[in-house]
């Protein structure tokens, strides 16, 4: 993403009216946002503390964290994956529309407020060789002010991904924490005692483990695990 270009959208912003990236309409409270789709947000109120799994009522632990317990010491994902999240985060995946991610960010962080206080926030990184096809890194477009909205520590760099995968969208679970394996590394550097990893959303789980279990052979003490939105349980909903 140029800064020519996420200027340009900035002074847009600045000199238009809001209007909902969803349908078009009046936003409202200076969010590209109505009433209406607003009201059709799927929070993600009732859900697994641990892995953040939707779940018809809230619990400690879903029947797969009991059997088996991911790596991350808890986790938050603001939204179940639907619509109309199912329609803006495609659009600053895919697009480059930071409006969308502009929006997404804000709204998340009204739950992720909620959420146990890290110490540094990591956003999951792409591969460099993703990152020059693509342009920009949408979990950090998340992130930066989703950090900025909650006053936290942001580290763009200490995460790195040191080899290319596969897209986990094209691959099964088993497939998927296959393809992750070894895929990140840590630069040099201190850490701090709790630290959050951060994605856009959060699937399988498989990619965040990854990177939650890379940090814990580090030495950080308590590594959660954050997202704008979880999927549900395969046939669910």
């Amino acid at each position: 993403m140029s800064r020519w270009r996420a200027w340009a959208q900035d002074l847009g912003l600045a000199l238009l009216p809001a209007r909902c990236l969803v349908c078009g309409e009046r936003g409202v409270g200076g969010q590209d946002l109505c009433d209406d789709c607003r009201a059709a947000l799927p929070w993600n109120r009732s859900a697994c503390a641990r892995c953040a799994l939707p779940l018809p009522v809230p619990a400690p632990l879903c029947g797969r964290c009991r059997r088996a317990p991911p790596p991350f010491d808890g986790s938050c994902a603001a939204f179940r994956y639907g619509f109309p999240l199912d329609r803006l985060l495609p659009r600053l995946k895919f697009h480059g529309d930071l409006a969308a991610g502009r929006l997404l960010a804000e709204l998340a962080a009204e739950a992720l407020a909620e959420a146990s206080r890290p110490q540094l926030l990591l956003p999951v990184p792409l591969h460099p060789a993703r990152l020059r096809q693509r342009g920009y890194d949408q979990a950090l477009e998340l992130a930066r002010p989703l950090a900025r909205a909650l006053d936290l520590p942001l580290c763009a760099d200490h995460l790195r991904r040191q080899r290319a995968t596969a897209a986990q969208s094209e691959l099964g679970a088993p497939a998927r924490r296959r393809n992750v394996r070894d895929a990140f590394a840590l630069r040099p550097g201190t850490l701090p005692a709790h630290v959050a990893v951060f994605d856009d959303v959060m699937t399988t789980g498989a990619t965040l483990s990854e990177c939650c279990r890379l940090l814990k052979r580090a030495g950080v003490v308590r590594v959660d695990a954050w997202a704008v939105a979880r999927a549900p349980a395969p046939g669910a909903g």
